[in-house]
């Protein structure tokens, strides 16, 4: 004897979709109602029972009410070029006028008494673009950034700010940050080989004897100018770091 048909309505009707990302747990909700004017006992089984956690997984539903079971897949690596298998299953039978005991009206239901309807599941990932989407559909005040403000607290326009240098300047601007670079190699040169022919002079003086008169006098006249050429060194290379630093700022607040 062929079986019954089912009596349920199931929403959806055929097929769970579960939407990735599957690194966490991901819900589908099947609704199960009973039109008819009889209380209706139902059962959901799958063929995967260890990936998926289902709640309520039986029970009774009255007549003329629906019942929302929650299907919760849990995390797995998901592989797109794998096609799902997992199914599930609506089991169901009218209930009993005199049911007390639903395990065993389970136990003793005859065949041609139950119902059943599948569902296949489908699992999808959402692309790359919706995500992109969902990030353009933010507020523009989010990633706009703030107008720029004049000493007198007023904005100007973002043509104002672009247009305070334009590619020319920028373009000796970095000419200039060149030609800094290469002074600043050169005087590190210099300097190192004015320290060096300080040490050998200073070698020299205190290898040939010589009166203590004229040794001192020598010692005294060459330290002051060793000094002063150090400190004119000095100097300039802090004005220069100076200028780095300024045409840094210039340029940064032209990136931005």
């Amino acid at each position: 004897m062929a079986r019954q048909e089912q009596v349920l309505v199931l929403e959806p009707q055929h097929e769970l979709r579960f939407r990735g990302p599957f690194t966490d747990v991901v819900s589908a909700t099947l609704k199960l109602g009973n039109p008819t004017d009889r209380n209706v006992c139902f059962k959901v089984k799958t063929t995967a029972p260890r990936r998926y956690c289902v709640r309520p997984n039986s029970g009774v539903i009255d007549a003329g009410d629906s019942v929302n079971v929650s299907v919760m897949l849990q995390p797995f690596d998901y592989d797109p070029n794998e096609k799902s298998k997992h199914k599930f299953m609506v089991q169901s039978m009218l209930a009993p006028y005199d049911m007390t005991d639903m395990e065993g009206v389970w136990k003793e239901a005859k065949p041609e008494e139950l119902m059943d309807s599948k569902l296949r599941c489908a699992f999808d990932m959402p692309l790359e673009n919706d995500k992109t989407h969902e990030s353009e559909s933010l507020p523009q005040s989010v990633s706009s950034p703030a107008p720029v403000k004049t000493e007198l607290g007023a904005p100007l326009p973002r043509s104002a700010t672009s247009a305070a240098l334009d590619d020319g300047e920028v373009k000796k601007i970095m000419e200039e940050c060149k030609r800094l670079q290469t002074e600043v190699q050169r005087l590190r040169e210099e300097n190192k080989q004015i320290r060096e022919d300080d040490v050998l002079r200073k070698r020299k003086v205190t290898s040939v004897p010589a009166p203590h008169s004229s040794s001192s006098s020598s010692s005294s006249t060459m330290a002051p100018s060793g000094m002063m050429m150090e400190e004119g060194l000095s100097t300039r290379l802090l004005a220069l770091c100076v200028l780095f630093f300024v045409i840094g700022v210039i340029i940064g607040k032209l990136a931005l």
